[in-house]
């Protein structure tokens, strides 16, 4: 395992954008940098602010032309340390069980999540289900069906066949002439893209609940993975690598491992004590919680990794641009402007940022790009919501 420091003076070039990193990670240890991405905002980053704790760069390719504004130090960290990491955040990943993980001090004593966690592993835990249109069309698509044989599943439940015909009319799919019936909407839409929309639509009535300050905090979680989901199918059309009906349920699906924490806290009072109780346990439990869902649903692995990954800012996941790139980066976008924002990563710093248009997205994306595509964004959370 290799770690390097490097010396530089004021005003030296440390890197370029755009430049090969094979891999490295770099941290500022000490000093002041300008950093210039591909877009028109120049930022600086100083070795006691709180963000020097994050990497300056942690992607194949730079992200930002770096300029030393004073004396500093930069740690290099090997790819051979990397790739370690991400190896082991791979093999986590595949652990369903919360066994011999290290929780934060703030739920060493909390009483929701060792309830729950108790319930979890001895396999009680109440799931939610798809309805079952949504898994007799996912299920009849493992086959050979055509379209006029899908459009005859989905009419079994009217709600979504209606839904569907909206969404086929919509601004995403840019219609010349409307569609008036469930299988010229298929046609439009194709056979994949109607199985990934008809899943997303079905996966509403998962977010519901009796109670009434849970249902406040079910309602706000929808609205956010509705949002989520929409910034996943923008990005995805905007890089012409991933297809955007993956992307939209992709972004769906990604903090699924709450709805369960509600329901159990819903079913369950006497465990639930207290509001802050489960606001602390929920980041602990999302992930493992979320991939068991996916998987007792029968979805497919790469979306079944999607919670686990989904704020793993500096996850890689290879050379080419994936569904978890595309969440990734959506869920990063999603906290722009708000007070969590002040803990995030710049974007041009993180692993996905370079595959996406050829590092084209910059930091300037949210107010430019997702600007300019805000009809299309409302659009695309009009077909779920």
């Amino acid at each position: 395992m290799q770690q390097r420091t490097y010396s530089y003076q004021a005003g030296d070039t440390i890197f370029v954008r755009g430049q090969n990193n094979k891999g490295k990670v770099f941290y500022l240890h000490k000093g002041a940098l300008e950093l210039t991405p591909d877009c028109e905002s120049i930022y600086q980053i100083s070795a006691d602010s709180p963000l020097s704790h994050l990497p300056i760069n942690s992607g194949k390719i730079i992200g930002a032309t770096a300029l030393a504004k004073t004396d500093v130090e930069i740690i290099e960290i090997s790819a051979e340390l990397i790739n370690l990491w991400t190896e082991q955040s791979k093999a986590d990943a595949t652990q369903l069980e919360l066994i011999d993980i290290d929780l934060p001090k703030q739920v060493e004593d909390n009483g929701f999540f060792t309830d729950f966690s108790r319930i979890y592993r001895e396999n009680k835990l109440t799931l939610p289900s798809l309805p079952a249109v949504a898994l007799k069309l996912k299920q009849a698509m493992e086959f050979e069906i055509d379209i006029r044989e899908a459009a005859k599943i989905i009419q079994i439940d009217p709600p979504i066949a209606t839904k569907l015909i909206q969404v086929a009319n919509s601004p995403l799919y840019s219609p010349i002439s409307p569609v008036t019936n469930c299988q010229e909407a298929v046609t439009r839409l194709g056979l994949n893209a109607t199985r990934q929309l008809v899943m997303g639509i079905g996966l509403k009535q998962m977010f519901r609940c009796q109670n009434k300050h849970l249902l406040n905090v079910m309602q706000s979680l929808w609205k956010n993975s509705l949002y989520i989901s929409s910034l996943s199918f923008i990005l995805a059309q905007e890089s012409g690598k991933v297809n955007p009906e993956d992307a939209l349920l992709a972004g769906l699906i990604s903090d699924i491992g709450i709805i369960p924490l509600l329901h159990f806290a819903e079913q369950h009072p006497e465990h639930y004590k207290n509001r802050s109780e489960l606001d602390e346990a929920i980041p602990v439990l999302r992930a493992p919680v979320g991939k068991l869902v996916l998987h007792t649903l029968g979805f497919s692995e790469e979306l079944a990794q999607i919670p686990h990954h989904a704020e793993d800012w500096y996850y890689d996941s290879g050379d080419k641009l994936t569904l978890t790139d595309i969440v990734i980066l959506a869920k990063l976008h999603s906290y722009i402007g708000i007070e969590h924002d002040k803990k995030l990563p710049y974007i041009n710093s993180i692993p996905a940022y370079t595959k996406l248009n050829n590092g084209k997205l910059t930091p300037d994306f949210s107010l430019h790009i997702l600007h300019k595509a805000q009809q299309r964004i409302d659009a695309a959370m009009q077909i779920l919501s």
